[in-house]
């Protein structure tokens, strides 16, 4: 059984930093893509950033160069490091796991950010 556990959201004030962290378990995540979506009230989910095995990466334009999303293989671990925080990031992040070869897709509970002054 998948599990995906988040933590590390929170209130910040815009221009501020939050590390989100996400602990994986029940499987050998080796073979899927890990990843950060969001959704803000109202809207619909959508990708901020995901990292393959090997450490490659994709972002969505609104958040590249201003977040960095990392794994710890050996530890199952996923992290997503926000900096320069906009009122436009306040959402609730959703660590998110697809295995390559079945594009099965798993969620977590997901982890509340606000920024606001």
């Amino acid at each position: 059984q998948v599990q995906l556990v988040e933590s590390g959201g929170g209130l910040v004030q815009p221009g501020g930093s939050l590390k989100l962290s996400c602990a994986a378990s029940g499987t050998s995540f080796s073979n899927y893509i890990m990843g950060w979506y969001r959704q803000a009230l109202g809207q619909q989910r959508e990708l901020v950033a995901n990292i393959r095995y090997g450490g490659s990466t994709n972002y969505a334009v609104s958040v590249e160069g201003r977040f960095t999303i990392s794994r710890d293989n050996a530890k199952n671990m996923i992290y997503l490091q926000m900096n320069s925080l906009e009122p436009e990031d306040t959402a609730v992040y959703y660590c998110h796991a697809r295995r390559v070869a079945t594009s099965m897709n798993y969620w977590g509970g997901g982890t509340p950010v606000t920024v606001s002054s």
